[in-house]
């Protein structure tokens, strides 16, 4: 595979996204994907294909920028027709063969990259194509040869790993609601996408004799035994990984920066409709939020940071922020998708969820959503406690969070929790606001004492909300009863107290056995002492033995918690 230096894969049809394998195939001069299906951003691995002079991807959807492609050797690039955005790089416009129409091209001028992002002349390519032809002497052959039987293996190893799949986009679960578990199901609960390992599978539609071809590996149970729960006896298999072992798995991907996108201030304008108030989303202690329509229908979520936090900053500084943020990538997160600083103002680009956050779930009335199951809930703190977890346990060095609320926990359209918010200690240092009334930890007076812990504590707050409904300060309730976590702490042991305080939507639907584990973490968290409370590691472990012991599986869901299609909600703050 590694000596194949053409692939021709045009008009098949073919969907999905490209796996990240190309470093695999640096000998490739010609590559032909147009005419298809093929959707997301071009891989990071893009960069290795050094000796690619030849280029064809019209007629896809795939989306992204270009700038993967600008230190490449193409002289015949054809892209026309996708969903490219961002601005052309200027290494492609002076070759031989461009044809980029058909695009969501951003207009002006292009604001330089954050820090780690080469710089190169436009014409330090023709040079290095002159180097080559002098290095190289080969006679350009045909990889795939018909009627080979070596070809046609070289071809079906090329489909299985270019084409590779997440055969799942959400945890495999037993206790999905059945709207959202259609497929195939998998009977290991809560299999963790990223510390039990992703199942991938291979995926090409069949299409001119192209066979279906499908290849997958999973990782068993006993690879979500992390590490020992907090007050819980360990699970009778004792055959995972640790968390040492885990977290190097995991830190190869933290490190990867993936291709962020540098708008221009007019089209977040335009998309914005000039920040109308009609397009404002929420707003917390470091900006406001806008939701932004682009001109190819996407919509997005545009973060205006406070210019009363950006005085006296650089611009380097803005940069660095975005840059470290760009290379956070975690399933249960919402990642930065690009950024903008331009005259004074400095904003942030993520997706947009049409689903909102869990606060509005929980707390808000509307005619579009239904109360969240109890097996939903649960599913949202695992997927939420990992996120956190990412943070604090495969960061380095360790991310504290600062701002963790139920506000911050979006939610997708199959109400996976998306964490947002993170990375932005550096603003809140800066604001003389109190971050998250109701979700501080006793020891945090100001901003500056933060800890893990500290975010361990408002993880547990959260948690309170998914359990009893309620919000974490409320003035309108009885004064014994107006902070949360004041009131609910001594109700956490006590079973009929316990069972009185769930919350009333859930109208007694839910496993009984499953209650006392969910306050037992609680408790935990939510500790006065922070040396007393658990790490998120522990909280993430004492999840899943929950939903493993308490046997949650479909059959418990008898409703569903979603908004109906109409709905167009997110707030980030």
């Amino acid at each position: 595979m590694s000596n194949i230096e053409s692939i021709n894969l045009s008009n098949n049809k073919l969907d999905g996204t490209l796996s990240d394998m190309f470093a695999k195939v640096k000998k490739l001069k010609s590559f032909d994907l147009s005419n298809n299906e093929l959707t997301d951003k071009l891989p990071n691995s893009f960069a290795n294909l050094t000796n690619l002079n030849t280029l064809r991807l019209q007629n896809n959807q795939l989306t992204g920028t270009l700038n993967v492609l600008a230190d490449l050797p193409i002289e015949d690039l054809n892209v026309e027709n996708n969903k490219f955005s961002g601005w052309i790089p200027n290494e492609l416009k002076g070759i031989r063969s461009l044809k980029t129409g058909g695009n969501s091209w951003s207009t002006g001028k292009a604001p330089p990259p954050p820090p780690g992002v080469r710089h190169r002349h436009p014409n330090a390519k023709d040079q290095d194509n002159k180097d080559d032809r002098k290095k190289s002497k080969l006679v350009r052959n045909v990889a795939i040869v018909a009627g080979s039987c070596l070809g046609a293996m070289l071809v079906f190893a090329a489909l299985m790993a270019v084409f590779a799949r997440r055969k799942a986009a959400h945890p495999s679960s037993q206790f999905l609601d059945e709207e959202r578990n259609t497929g195939t199901k998998d009977n290991t609960p809560f299999q963790s996408r990223e510390l039990a390992g992703a199942q991938y599978v291979s995926n090409v539609k069949e299409s001119k004799g192209l066979k279906t071809i499908q290849s997958g590996v999973t990782l068993d149970q006993a690879s979500l035994q992390i590490s020992g729960p907090m007050g819980l006896n360990r699970s009778v298999s004792g055959r995972g990984s640790s968390v040492s072992e885990q977290t190097s798995r995991l830190k190869g991907r933290s490190s990867t920066s993936a291709p962020v996108i540098a708008y221009s201030l007019e089209d977040l304008q335009n998309a914005t409709s000039d920040f109308a108030s009609r397009n404002l989303q929420g707003e917390g202690n470091i900006g406001r939020v806008y939701r932004a329509k682009c001109e190819d229908g996407k919509v997005l979520a545009v973060k205006k940071i406070d210019p009363i936090l950006i005085q006296g900053e650089k611009p380097e500084g803005f940069a660095e922020i975005v840059a470290n943020i760009s290379k956070l990538h975690h399933p249960n997160i919402a990642e930065l998708v690009g950024y903008c600083s331009e005259q004074g103002n400095y904003l942030l680009v993520y997706d947009h969820y049409r689903n909102g956050s869990l606060h509005e779930f929980l707390h808000v009335s509307d005619d579009f959503s239904k109360p969240l199951t109890w097996n939903t809930r649960v599913s949202i703190a695992l997927g939420a406690a990992r996120a956190v977890e990412y943070l604090h346990d495969v960061c380095s060095p360790p991310i504290v969070h600062k701002n963790i609320k139920s506000s911050n926990i979006l939610l997708d359209l199959e109400l996976t929790p998306h964490l947002s918010d993170y990375g932005m200690a550096h603003f809140h240092q800066r604001t003389s606001q109190n971050l998250g009334m109701g979700y501080n930890a006793p020891e945090c007076a100001r901003p500056s004492a933060y800890t893990l812990k500290s975010d361990v504590y408002s993880f547990g707050v959260v948690m309170l909300e998914l359990l009893t409904g309620r919000m974490p300060l409320d003035n309108k309730r009885p004064k014994a009863e107006q902070c949360l976590v004041k009131w609910a702490s001594p109700r956490l042991q006590d079973n009929d107290a316990l069972a009185a305080m769930v919350d009333p939507a859930l109208r007694g639907l839910y496993p009984p056995k499953s209650l006392s584990p969910f306050a037992d973490i609680i408790a935990h968290c939510v500790k006065s002492d922070p040396k007393l409370r658990p790490a998120m590691s522990e909280v993430v472990q004492s999840l899943i033995q929950l939903v493993q012991q308490s046997n949650m599986n479909l059959g418990d869901d008898l409703s569903t918690s979603r908004r109906t299609e109409d709905s167009d909600y997110a707030v980030y703050v």
